[in-house]
């Protein structure tokens, strides 16, 4: 069993944070302090939740393939494959959102920082794969 890098954890603790705060805030902020917005206000709420939601699973799943990995369970190659990579493509890659003041303050972080974190999974997933690909 190989030791888990330092990086991999804090980048680990901070998915599972933001998923907790996430699902906080769409749990006990969206109902009651949203029922007065006007609804294309309210369904552009509902559209930048999931946009944080699928953000936050797709780095969770393959924060937990690589888990797999530094445990022995599982391949770098079986990891580095099309089943395990972050996917997500358009919709999780799109910056927008935390520009527009029509979305409550918390969502617009929730937004921002769920942006950085999956863009920066993104690169790790790039090199993950391209170190199998020059394993080969």
């Amino acid at each position: 069993m190989m030791e888990t890098p330092t990086f991999f954890n804090g980048t680990y603790d901070e998915t599972m944070a933001l998923l907790i705060e996430a699902r906080n805030y769409i749990a006990y902020h969206d109902a009651a302090s949203h029922r007065a917005l006007p609804p294309h206000v309210r369904l552009q709420i509902s559209y930048e939740s999931m946009r944080v939601t699928s953000r936050l699973t797709q780095v969770m799943a393959w924060l937990l393939a690589q888990k797999a990995v530094h445990a022995g369970e599982m391949t770098r190659e079986q990891a580095a494959s099309d089943d395990f990579a972050l996917s997500g493509g358009d919709i999780c890659t799109d910056p927008s959102g935390p520009d527009n003041e029509q979305l409550p303050e918390g969502l617009r972080s929730l937004l921002e920082r769920s942006h950085r974190l999956y863009m920066r999974v993104a690169r790790l997933d790039e090199r993950a794969r391209d170190a199998v690909a020059l394993a080969s």
